[in-house]
């Protein structure tokens, strides 16, 4: 509407215009009197209709179509098959046995046997039977004693798990054969001599322990054993250990305390060249509280160590502090984390522990407890891959009255009537130790099939006292490989070498015995085993050990069986 109201006052407009020029013509003239304006209303608009009638007189129609094709029939033969899901292919179970014996013999007389079997007593309840047996009848060329060992363990436990805790007992015996075969090499023995020389030493140890795990409250964890061991020369030991732990949850911290009780007390059956029995009571008291900080990939844990130990034979006691903290951060995911960490403690020894790293030592050891002050270190972690996984460390390390295994070297002109007395066993020595380490390991597991590690660490030690650290080496490495060939057969190796170790021994220069340091050269040693599987319950196994016969020295004096192979099988059944 207002556009037609503009075009009609244009249209005017140029109307009058004309009229005005054509009323200036000179030729004749004349005078155009307006009277009275157009003034357009909103009347005078015409709406145009959203639906123009239409004023066609001829229709079309749409006229229908219809299809149709040349359809001609055609005999067929063809039936069609059903339709069938895809399905995943799923890995057959690998099926397990709650019991199995394994049994080998090889040479030198080497005998294994492990047996073990789980009776189920209830849902919640099992009861556990181990049997382990590993004995040699010896042979090593040149020694002029026997070599003959053997190591038989037996172990019942009864475990129980139910919703709110779990709980495991245990009792136990171990007997325990080794032989006192290293006569030192510079010392020309009689037949006579040899021939008197009982070289066995027997072990005895039974223990009883238990274990308990609370899964919803504040006692987290509690466990203790009791130990008592004895040997031929009438040496008898009671050692109790038990610890526990409780969590407690404080404004979205965890704070951690662990409780410490240790108790040794025995008496060794011999004082070395000596009349009368070595006493010894130790009575350690720890507690050790803890705050665990997690924050984004910061992972700190703050924590102190207090130590109370009691000599109980000297009446002397000592009161202990020791650091307990560690820190990590994932600086690059699962790529990069370093850590580093500052702790110490109270190590209290135990002539079973003793004897377990070396059975050659003598009956008549001195026993007390190591003071780690501190063991300060840095390193870092992750992986290269998902397959190869790293870790790198560092770390000093500073111990007061470190236990130190020497070669006990009886005194000149003493009487040896001892079967230990001939240079053939070892003393535990105490010294200050401080120790720089530098050490690596590289894991690669490239699938389910196959998976290989390696690791090394270097030492440097310092002593106060002694001239060395008699018989730590300054370097250990090992590779481990495993490989599943295929479902049937499986092969792997292990390889570890030890550096050298310092020992000393008795030299007699114008009847006046004179203390040499000697040097234990390092060892390279190859093992690897290959085994075949008939089926989920029978297979056969081989093992070699120090497979480059290399004739070396684990201790002084004491040489290794060479070359070792040894076959047998496994079973593994139900009842």
């Amino acid at each position: 509407m207002q556009m037609f109201s503009i075009k009609k006052s244009l249209f005017l407009s140029m109307f009058l215009i004309g009229g005005v020029l054509f009323a200036q013509d000179p030729i004749d003239s004349e005078t155009v009197t307006v009277v009275k304006p157009y003034t357009p209303t909103v009347k005078d608009a015409n709406k145009i209709k959203q639906t123009p009638s239409q004023s066609d007189s001829v229709r079309t129609e749409k006229r229908p179509v219809q299809y149709s094709i040349f359809s001609v029939p055609v005999a067929s033969t063809f039936t069609p098959a059903k339709g069938r899901a895809t399905t995943v292919e799923r890995e057959r179970r690998v099926k397990v046995y709650d019991n199995y014996a394994s049994l080998g013999f090889g040479n030198y007389g080497n005998l294994l046997a492990e047996f073990y079997s789980n009776l189920e007593v209830n849902r919640s309840d099992n009861f556990g039977i181990y049997l382990d047996h590993n004995s040699s009848q010896g042979g090593i060329d040149g020694i002029a004693l026997d070599d003959k060992f053997y190591d038989t363990e037996l172990n019942l436990s009864y475990n129980s798990k139910t919703r709110d805790l779990g709980w495991k007992t245990e009792i136990g015996a171990q007997h325990q054969l080794f032989n006192w075969y290293g006569l030192p090499q510079n010392e020309n023995f009689s037949n006579d001599e040899i021939n008197a020389i009982d070289p066995s030493q027997n072990y005895f140890s039974v223990y009883a322990g238990g274990e308990i795990e609370l899964y919803d409250s504040f006692f987290d964890n509690a466990r203790a054993k009791f130990r008592h061991t004895g040997d031929s020369y009438s040496t008898s030991e009671n050692h109790f250990d038990a610890r526990g732990t409780f969590e407690v949850n404080i404004a979205d911290e965890l704070i951690t305390t662990n409780v410490y009780t240790d108790i040794v007390q025995g008496q060794m059956g011999e004082e070395f060249l000596g009349f009368g029995n070595y006493d010894y009571t130790f009575m350690n008291f720890g507690i050790n509280p803890s705050l665990l900080i997690l924050r984004d990939d910061l992972t700190l844990d703050l924590g102190v160590a207090f130590y109370y130990s009691q000599d109980v034979e000297n009446s002397d006691g000592n009161f202990y502090i020791y650091p307990k903290v560690t820190a990590s951060y994932r600086l690059g995911g699962d790529y990069f984390t370093p850590y580093a960490g500052l702790e110490g403690g109270l190590q209290q020894n135990t002539y079973y522990n003793f004897i377990q790293e070396n059975p050659y030592v003598s009956p008549s050891i001195e026993i007390r407890p190591t003071d780690n002050e501190y063991n300060a270190y840095v390193g870092a972690k992750g992986k290269l891959s998902n397959a190869v996984s790293y870790n790198f460390k560092t770390g000093y390390q500073s111990q007061f009255n470190k236990a130190l295994f020497k070669k006990r070297n009886p005194r000149a002109n003493d009487i040896m009537t001892e079967n230990y007395a001939y240079g053939n066993s070892f003393e535990v020595v105490y010294d200050d130790v401080k120790t720089l380490s530098i050490a690596g390991e590289l894991n690669v597991d490239v699938n389910q099939n196959f998976r290989l590690g390696i690791n090394a660490e270097y030492f440097d030690y310092n002593t106060d006292e002694e001239a060395e650290a008699w018989n730590l080496p300054d370097l250990k490495a090992s590779l481990n490989a495993d490989y599943q060939i295929n479902e049937q057969w499986y092969t792997g190796a292990n390889l570890f070498f030890i550096g050298e170790r310092f020992d000393q021994e008795r030299i007699v220069a114008s009847n006046d015995p004179v203390l040499n340091t000697i040097t234990l050269d390092s060892y390279f040693d190859v093992n690897a085993h290959l085994g075949y599987r008939f089926n989920d319950r029978l297979s056969v196994f081989a093992k070699g050990s120090n497979l480059l016969n290399n004739d070396y020295e684990r201790w002084t004096n004491f040489r290794v069986q060479g070359l070792q192979v040894l076959a047998g099988a496994t079973y593994k059944f139900d009842f």
